[in-house]
């Protein structure tokens, strides 16, 4: 099992981000893998995807959060410090063994678009659809839904994110006190 968090990711590891990505009433957003070969009962995920060239992590995660969703409409909310690291199982023959498994920087992002802009079964600019369906979660479920190889990760990220996971705060009238 690997270090957990890294200030960098480790030799051997594929640079990635994760997205946590949260609407009004403090769930998050959760993909169902269309992936053949997924054991239902973990097929969920919040959206990932690579690191490219020359590209920073924060350009990444929004880069993959519209690839994956269609999803423009957010706004930064934060982030976790350092790479969170996993091993892939021995199995799962991904990459031809060029990474033994990924690291991950992960981000927190408010949706604040109308569900409308959601589309993650025709995803736009030609990309591969990675999910075949989507919902909004409680964050503290994720890690029972998720691969359990990815479960460390999401437990860190419950951990990191949960001040977010709160509706958000109607606007108030100061003097009146009124909504």
């Amino acid at each position: 099992m690997p270090e957990l968090i890294r200030a960098r990711p480790g030799k051997g590891y594929r640079p990635c981000v994760g997205i946590a990505l949260f609407n009004g009433e403090g769930r998050v957003f959760l993909g169902k893998r269309a992936s053949r070969g997924v054991v239902p009962k973990f097929s969920w995920q919040m959206p990932q995807g690579g690191v490219d060239q020359g590209e920073s992590p924060i350009e990444a995660a929004i880069r993959e959060l519209y690839e994956e969703t269609s999803i423009r409409s957010v706004t930064l909310l934060g982030e976790v410090e350092g790479w969170l690291h996993y091993d892939l199982p021995k199995d799962l023959a991904v990459w031809r063994g060029r990474f033994r498994g990924q690291a991950q920087r992960w981000f927190a992002f408010r949706f604040e678009g109308r569900e409308e802009e959601i589309n993650v079964t025709e995803p736009p600019d030609g990309h591969h659809s990675e999910f075949s369906r989507w919902k909004w979660e409680d964050l503290d479920k994720t890690p029972e839904v998720v691969v359990p190889f990815k479960r460390a990760v999401y437990e860190h990220v419950v951990s990191a994110f949960a001040t977010y996971a709160a509706p958000d705060e109607p606007l108030r009238d100061v003097v009146s006190g009124a909504i």
